[in-house]
């Protein structure tokens, strides 16, 4: 990701789909944005389900959704927006399902609702991933 504004916008965009999360029990509310290569932005929120399992995080709804709407979507950064007081990383279960989208250097934007701001490439959250190279 090459422009400043294209951060803003993405965090923006985490930030508003974040108010679309559905957390009846944990009262954590998360957003994520995707930004592809083709320009556009995909959004996802994470939607709890009582049987806690069933729970799906932001970035894989995320993921999911651009992935399901356009097969050849290749993302160009991320970007998550939480409520904690340190913006939180995504989970390893999400950290794997980037594994299959994201290269090693993709810009990986952590943010708070206070405007705090992390940035990590996407190797320096998950430096080993299983891929299909491993199979």
């Amino acid at each position: 990701m090459e422009k400043e504004p294209d951060i803003e916008q993405l965090v923006a965009a985490a930030a508003a789909a974040r108010n679309n999360a559905h957390t009846p029990y944990s009262r954590f509310k998360v957003g994520a944005a995707l930004l592809l290569a083709d320009g556009s932005i995909r959004d996802g929120c994470n939607i709890e389900n009582a049987s806690y399992g069933a729970t799906v995080c932001a970035e894989r709804v995320a993921i999911l959704k651009a992935r399901s709407e356009d097969p050849e979507m290749q993302i160009q950064a991320i970007a998550v927006v939480t409520q904690s007081a340190t913006p939180s990383p995504p989970c390893a279960l999400c950290l794997q399902v980037m594994a299959e989208f994201c290269s090693p250097d993709t810009p990986i934007i952590l943010a708070n609702t206070t405007g705090k701001r992390l940035r990590y490439r996407f190797d320096e959250l998950l430096p080993h991933p299983f891929t299909q190279s491993l199979l």
